[in-house]
């Protein structure tokens, strides 16, 4: 049997290359190409805890100081990027309590800003300077 695989320049190896994966390694491109995200400043597949639920964010953008300054949540392109979404990748913040939250399945991508205990949608994508200047 010959599974498909990919190189995760963040975990630096090949990876299953399922539907989702393919979404996380486009978008980590997206992050270092057109948000200037030094690969360096990002981590995938990051083992968290809530409570005692174990769960896995799917990149974690870390600020200058080496703060977690964004979290990323990736579905495959057929998955609806409905509340739902949202709220599993606000759960992870409960842990990681960063300023933007983007979710993404490779066809729509939404970002989120936290202010205060209330999130707001944005329209631009912040750079990565913007991003590490604010943590």
């Amino acid at each position: 049997m010959n599974r498909k695989t990919i190189w995760d320049p963040l975990r630096k190896k090949d990876v299953a290359l399922t539907p989702e994966e393919h979404v996380r390694q486009w978008f980590i491109g997206v992050l270092n190409s057109t948000m200037g995200v030094p690969m360096h400043m990002m981590q995938s597949e990051v083992s968290l805890k809530f409570g005692s639920k174990p769960f896995r964010a799917d990149i974690l953008i870390y600020d200058r100081k080496a703060a977690p300054a964004a979290v990323v949540e990736c579905k495959r392109p057929e998955t609806e990027l409905d509340g739902e979404v949202l709220n599993q990748a606000i759960r992870y913040n409960m842990v990681l309590n960063v300023k933007y939250i983007i979710i993404t399945n490779g066809r729509r991508t939404f970002i989120c800003m936290k202010d205060g205990d209330r999130y707001s949608f944005i329209r631009n994508i912040p750079s990565y300077d913007e991003m590490a200047n604010e943590a």
